[in-house]
């Protein structure tokens, strides 16, 4: 699987005084596209961190178009780039419900051993269960 999509509902916590969805928030909603890219492969986050590997955020890139607003309901896609080695990339759209693009973005993270600290490459289950 190379892509997965999610949906959910702005929360009026997740805005700012405008109404406008805080731009930090993007980050989360970029890691829930993540967990579900991981979990529609069969593979839960947390499996892994009690398996000892830990995938920690090394660049975060967003471009924002327009503005997402409360009780929007969003959707976020999320595409492998490319096949992962010690590192794993995502890109990503944010839609709003008229189908309209919001947000740009992109991640790498990399596969790291949390007893050593030092990166790893990507385990053989990960790379089995993906069909790039």
């Amino acid at each position: 699987m190379d892509f997965n999509e999610i949906s959910f509902r702005v929360r009026y916590a997740e805005t700012d005084q405008m109404g406008v969805v805080y731009h930090g928030n993007y980050a989360q909603y970029l890691e829930m596209g993540r967990v579900e890219w991981l979990r529609g492969l069969g593979i839960s986050y947390k499996s892994m961190e009690e398996s000892g590997i830990m995938l920690p955020v090394i660049s975060l890139s967003v471009d924002f178009k327009k503005p997402a607003v409360y009780d929007d309901v969003l959707r976020v896609v999320t595409v492998l780039k490319k096949r992962p080695l010690v590192k794993i990339e995502f890109d990503y759209k944010i839609y709003n419900e008229a189908g309209e693009i919001l947000a740009e973005a992109n991640t790498v993270l990399a596969f790291i051993d949390m007893k050593t600290k030092r990166p790893i490459k990507c385990p053989d289950e990960v790379l089995e269960k993906i069909k790039t």
